[in-house]
């Protein structure tokens, strides 16, 4: 994971500036402990059997887990949870999360894509990327941020 910006950088960001890379381990334990939190129970998040039927290629992260995950990185950004104003995305591919210590790697990073004033506060609109095995796990990730002071 690279260093993450100060809140300070994320106050001084303009159109085009890229957010930290964050690399994150998704392991089957943190599928569990999602399910739990969440109360989705899908069995195609614990189950290989399951998620074969269901013709996955396995055992799949939670859409909105990984939505969470890009989500940190907006929090490690301005230092600030309650800064994210709005989010949204499409899902778009699943993380398959083999059954072993490793578990699956996702990276996640975004990129300024607009400062503008709002009501007295300057907003950052941020495009977000998941990938996953090189490939785009979220679709159309993007928040909008109330930038500190």
């Amino acid at each position: 994971m690279s260093a993450p910006l100060t809140p300070r950088a994320a106050a001084a960001c303009a159109k085009g500036d890229p957010l930290p890379l964050l690399t994150v381990q998704v392991t089957r334990a943190d599928l569990v402990r999602y399910a739990g939190a969440s109360g989705d129970l899908n069995p195609i998040h614990w189950s290989d059997r399951v998620a074969s039927v269901a013709g996955l290629p396995g055992v799949i992260a939670h859409g909105m887990l990984s939505m969470a995950l890009a989500g940190r990185v907006l929090t490690a950004w301005t230092g600030d949870p309650a800064a994210i104003r709005s989010y949204g995305t499409r899902f778009t591919r699943p993380v398959v999360v083999p059954d072993d210590d490793a578990g699956a790697t996702v990276e996640l990073s975004g990129t300024v894509a607009q400062v503008r004033e709002d009501d007295g506060e300057r907003i950052a609109v941020v495009d977000l990327t998941a990938s996953f095995e090189g490939k785009t796990v979220l679709g159309r990730a993007r928040a909008e941020v109330v930038l500190p002071a």
